[in-house]
């Protein structure tokens, strides 16, 4: 009863997460629901990442719990004189995805703006044209407008305006298959909130300081400052990790199947793993019977990529939800894997005391060899 509890919970909460406005920079809804659905304070710091401390049984080890509050998105760049939108990316786009797809414009006075990417027709495409990737500069967006003045004055659209995609939450045939555009990273987002409520609850041996950061999507930036105001002796980050269950993939370099558990990455090309940490991930999930994959991934970054380096080096470990079609308008999770990350979220804080983490960075009384779980 109790994780269909959390089942439910966790929906309503990853539906209004995904479907909240926020491009890299521009991520005010997000923090704004992180803000309305914590249990306690919170606080901001100049780039403005957000903050919620649960203090445990000790003071530390300080551990950091985060997740990015941004999805990919883009900005206005400029308006033509016939009243159309051009836009640069934040974040990383593929722009054969982007074509006859709806966005909304968020405007300085709080409107949403829906309009959708356009291009050249394709019945005045050369043959050799039909067989490019339309760039994004060669793109626009059509608002409805009849010219420029119009798209300034009456809609209220201005340079830099952030823009996402337009895409309804919604389940599939399995009820269990969530589908919606920004589960890169409102998942994270929602395992963040669940885990610290959760943890206000229960003992730990611990203080974690949940942490919301902004503009991971263009180059971790937010994370950066983020571990500055915590300073952390552990890092656990919370993120959507693309799915590779797909056509196109190796059978053997699948790891991160959709329905299959929660995502324990030990590499990326940011960053390495604290490896005793990922080895606790892993042992504390068998013991639970808690559904997890492990991966070494070829591609991407995530916040560890800042985390990690902080101060003298911080131990981290990035715990993914599967998603197929990330940096889409459509992306689809599993709620067992949701499920998988959070009671892996919760038990491994709750192991994390003084002698275990400082084993994590115990490199003069390491051993000359070691196994692994």
């Amino acid at each position: 009863m109790e994780m269909e509890k959390h089942k439910r919970d966790a929906a309503a909460l990853l539906e209004k997460l995904a479907i909240a406005h926020g491009a890299p920079g521009f991520e005010k809804k997000v923090r704004e629901i992180f803000r309305q659905s914590v249990r306690g304070q919170v606080s901001t710091d100049g780039m403005g990442n957000i903050f919620h401390c649960k203090k445990g049984e000790k003071d530390s080890p300080r551990i950091m719990l985060t997740a990015h509050m941004d999805e990919v998105g883009f900005a206005v760049q400029s308006i033509t004189k016939s009243g159309l939108v051009k836009f640069i990316p934040l974040g990383g786009w593929w722009s054969h995805t982007l074509l006859a797809q709806r966005v909304r414009i968020l405007t300085g006075d709080g409107r949403e703006i829906l309009g959708v990417i356009g291009s050249k027709p394709v019945h005045f495409l050369s043959d050799a044209e039909r067989e490019k990737v339309i760039k994004l500069e060669d793109m626009f967006i059509d608002v409805g407008a009849v010219n420029g003045e119009e798209v300034e004055k009456e809609l209220g659209i201005q340079l830099g305006d952030p823009i996402v995609p337009e895409s309804p939450f919604a389940t599939l045939a399995n009820p269990d298959l969530l589908m919606c555009k920004g589960f890169d990273n409102r998942v994270g987002m929602a395992l963040l909130i669940q885990t610290m409520n959760l943890l206000s609850a229960k003992t730990h041996p611990n203080t974690v300081h949940g942490v919301a950061t902004v503009q991971e999507e263009v180059g971790v930036r937010g994370a950066t400052t983020a571990g500055h105001s915590v300073d952390p002796h552990v890092a656990i980050v919370l993120e959507g990790a693309p799915a590779d269950d797909l056509p196109g993939m190796p059978e053997e370099e699948c790891q991160a199947r959709v329905g299959k558990g929660v995502q324990i990455r030990l590499m990326d090309p940011s960053a390495i793993m604290n490896r005793p940490l990922v080895d606790k991930a892993v042992l504390v999930a068998r013991k639970k019977g808690i559904s997890f994959q492990k991966a070494v991934r070829r591609t991407g970054a995530t916040d560890a990529k800042a985390i990690h380096l902080h101060g003298k080096g911080v131990p981290t470990v990035v715990l993914g939800v599967p998603a197929r079609y990330i940096h889409t308008h459509n992306s689809v999770i599993h709620l067992e894997d949701y499920l998988s990350g959070l009671r892996l979220a919760v038990e491994l804080i709750g192991e994390l005391d003084h002698e275990t983490v400082k084993g994590f960075t115990d490199f003069e009384g390491e051993r000359e060899a070691g196994g692994t779980p």
